[in-house]
């Protein structure tokens, strides 16, 4: 989808409904710790690869753990302080991005999955909304009355509720009327949304006892891990590009593309994280539009292909052995351009060197080896 995706993440309740602990404190909802990490980061967690951006709507007393999730979030995030009421966020928060589509997600639906994300996003961009939902499971009856709703004409609202961002604005600006969420206010301005594949787990972080019951459901699950490797020959006339770097010296790397054996490494790492295969099914060296292409650009499309299917990544670790020349003059920019095309924090990239000691092909510059592992979250 080549349509600018933010997600606004709203963090800026009371959590007035959670009451009070044990020794009878007030209790944030959105600052208890859930195996390390708040609603607020497991949230913007989920949107990795989905969302091209993050606003986060906080109010005093969540600032503090939105500005973490700014600090350690591969995407853009600026954070916005939220008004009294819940549209008066939104609406704070639409004012900080220029993206074409907002998926707005009360940081409370904190079980949500990668997959209703995905499915409310592109609603939203085929049709303008897409507003995660799902029918009522539950007898609904009338506390004074005893008369039983026709559940079958009833859904369950949800987030991530996504829209046109536009149009959103459009209706925002149609009415100043308090409503319950967004779907609301598009109803009332266009006569109806679109629903979006929701999810019986993603439910909302309500009252105390809520806590145990998301505690267990948040244990975190492990990422995906790859293993890519790659060997190119050393030949005259060719340069030595390395993370996509070129480096000075009187042989290169033989190959189809620039036969940059670091990223080639990196690629097969995260496609076998993922189980998309490898770089010579995804970039086979028999089409001519791969003939001395930058691996970078391999790289990028990778990445791209992984946020397709749902991953985020997590790290890369990557070592190339050779023997010639002195590789570490030239790491930081490989860790740099190699962060640069995965869309990740240079933190999340290690490339290291070393040398055979003079043994074996790389030993005898007949060849460069490079060899990564990659994890991966989500799909």
């Amino acid at each position: 989808m080549d349509k600018k995706v933010c997600a606004v993440l709203l963090a800026a309740g009371g959590s007035t409904r959670m009451g009070t602990d044990e020794s009878g404190r007030p209790v944030n909802k959105l600052l208890i710790e859930f195996g390390g990490g708040t609603p607020i980061a497991i949230c913007a967690e989920a949107f990795l690869g989905i969302a091209d951006e993050m606003v986060i709507a906080v109010s005093e007393a969540t600032e503090a753990a939105a500005k973490e999730v700014c600090a350690n979030c591969p995407v853009p995030v600026r954070i916005v302080r939220g008004g009294e009421r819940r549209r008066d966020s939104v609406a704070n928060a639409l004012m900080a991005t220029d993206a074409d589509i907002v998926a707005i997600h009360d940081c409370a639906r904190c079980l949500v999955s990668r997959d209703v994300i995905t499915a409310s996003v592109a609603s939203a961009a085929e049709f303008g909304s897409g507003v995660a939902a799902i029918p009522v499971r539950d007898t609904l009856r009338d506390k004074a009355t005893g008369e039983t709703a026709d559940r079958s004409k009833l859904y369950s609202m949800q987030t991530p509720q996504s829209f046109d961002r536009a149009m959103l604005l459009a209706a925002y600006d149609m009415t100043d009327e308090d409503v319950t969420d967004d779907a609301a206010l598009w109803q009332k301005a266009y006569g109806g949304v679109r629903y979006s594949k929701g999810d019986i787990m993603n439910q909302k972080l309500t009252e105390y006892g809520d806590i145990a019951l998301f505690k267990r459901c948040l244990a975190s699950p492990a990422p995906r891990v790859g293993y890519g490797e790659d060997t190119h020959v050393l030949t005259e006339g060719r340069k030595l590009i390395l993370g996509g770097v070129e480096v000075p010296f009187e042989l290169g790397l033989l190959g189809h593309s620039d036969a940059d054996a670091l990223i080639h490494a990196v690629i097969d790492a995260l496609l076998g994280a993922a189980a998309l295969g490898d770089i010579g099914r995804l970039f086979p060296d028999s089409d001519m539009q791969y003939k001395d292409i930058s691996s970078l650009v391999l790289l990028k499309r990778t990445a791209e292909l992984l946020k397709e299917k749902g991953f985020a990544t997590v790290n890369v670790d990557a070592t190339i052995v050779a023997q010639k020349p002195k590789l570490a003059p030239f790491i930081e920019e490989m860790r740099k351009k190699t962060a640069d095309a995965l869309c990740v924090g240079v933190e999340s990239v290690s490339i290291k060197a070393t040398t055979p000691e003079g043994m074996g092909p790389e030993g005898e510059l007949k060849c460069i080896t490079a060899r990564a592992v990659a994890s991966v979250i989500g799909g």
